[in-house]
């Protein structure tokens, strides 16, 4: 039987869902696009309409507000979730469907007949017959990621506010900008958000409380070569996609790319290439679960690009790498209250807490080295970054009962 919070919950993911607000990583802007504020704007809204205080939008584009606590002497939490979706995919024109009581089957596309989600190409969707699922039509990705996160907490919120004999503390609430280009973080955040530890709601598969995360750099390799005439280029021009491609097949990409690599084991993904024959740029981002390996990478790139460039002096060759966020357990593993805190709710709310190291990064990875200690709690989200994207209404609503359990329990004694 479905729930108030089922039918609330699938209410706001298809309202936020059908709104564009796709991050921009050649942006220079913070936001990187304009369009994230229309969700941003609509959240103030909504939060204000519900009673929520300290509805404020910073100048760096982050929604905070504050459910007020109905007890005293209890630790501030925050809650985060990004209202940004994923520059990988189109996300302009949403259209959610909604697959009530799910059969067991194929679930087909409106606007892509010749696509087809299944429990072959998603084996967790096997679990989920009788549930709700949520996709688009086909031609986008849903945006669950994380607007999933942005209905579990909105949910919350208004529950908590509606119902003051439920006792809790000050709860933080931050929706923000550029998550999914890694700018979701602005330095000033954690003192605005005026917590003592948060949990981001961005997660997975039921029961997952993730407190160990990537280490991450960013690197932009710049071929610079000899323009000549094509005509009359012989021993003159130094065309830089060669050179390029040379370093990109130099690079070990049968053992160390996203889609030869699992578990513990981090990756070298060349994700764009842009130019001509006079220059080019690639762009990669580097992953590895620990400092160490992550340097090695680094390191590694670096090291053919010197190799290519000595192959071709008369070209010029660079490497910059930037830092871009580091994994959370070197911070939470020296006090994993936050997580203990979570692993118990999840418990409250009926599951098994799982916690594994995750192949990715959230905003909590960067507020906790920033001195704010934040794991990850799932949302339900399945398939994200594609046309395939799925989530259960059902899984979201236990994250909800997880949300608020977490603000019971945050409750000393």
């Amino acid at each position: 039987m479905r729930s108030d919070f089922d039918r609330e919950l699938e209410q706001r993911l298809v309202r936020y869902a059908a709104i564009d607000s796709q991050s921009d990583e050649t942006s220079p802007t913070s936001p990187s696009t304009e369009r994230q504020l229309d969700m941003s704007r609509l959240l103030m809204e909504e939060l204000e309409t519900m009673g929520a205080a300290d509805v404020e939008l910073t100048d760096y584009g982050v929604v905070l507000a504050t459910v007020p606590a109905t007890v005293d002497g209890a630790p501030v939490m925050g809650w985060c979730a990004h209202v940004d979706t994923a520059p990988q995919f189109n996300a302009t024109g949403v259209k959610p469907v909604v697959h009530r009581g799910y059969n067991g089957g194929d679930i087909t596309f409106a606007d892509a007949p010749e696509l087809k989600l299944s429990p072959e190409n998603s084996p967790f969707l096997a679990e989920k017959q009788g549930d709700d699922i949520i996709t688009a039509s086909g031609t986008t990705l849903l945006g669950g990621d994380d607007k999933a996160g942005v209905a579990i907490i909105m949910t919350a919120a208004r529950h908590l506010l509606e119902n003051p004999e439920v006792a809790h503390g000050k709860i933080r609430l931050a929706f923000t900008p550029d998550e999914e280009i890694g700018r979701g973080v602005d330095a000033r955040l954690p003192a605005d958000m005026a917590c003592d530890f948060a949990y981001t709601f961005d997660g997975s598969k039921p029961g997952e409380v993730e407190f160990e995360t990537f280490s991450a750099d960013a690197a932009v390799v710049t071929v610079t070569g000899v323009s000549a005439h094509p005509g009359w280029a012989k021993d003159k021009m130094v065309n830089a996609l060669h050179l390029a491609a040379k370093i990109l097949m130099t690079l070990p990409h049968v053992t160390m790319t996203p889609e030869t690599t699992d578990g513990l084991e981090g990756f070298i993904h060349a994700s764009t290439i842009k130019g001509g024959s006079s220059e080019a740029e690639i762009k990669f981002i580097l992953r590895d679960f620990e400092r160490e390996g992550l340097a090695k990478k680094g390191a590694l790139l670096q090291q053919v690009c010197e190799t290519v460039q000595a192959t071709e002096p008369r070209a010029q060759i660079t490497c910059e790498i930037m830092p871009q966020y580091r994994n959370m357990r070197y911070w939470l593993e020296n006090d994993m209250t936050p997580v203990t805190l979570a692993h118990d709710a999840v418990r409250a709310a009926g599951m098994e807490p799982v916690s594994i190291p995750i192949r990715g990064g959230t905003d909590g990875s960067r507020l906790t080295e920033m001195g704010l200690p934040c794991p990850n709690i799932f949302t339900g989200m399945q398939e994200i970054h594609g046309p395939l994207e799925w989530i259960s209404v059902q899984d979201m609503a236990k994250a909800l009962r997880v949300a608020l359990e977490l603000a019971k329990r945050a409750v000393p004694g």
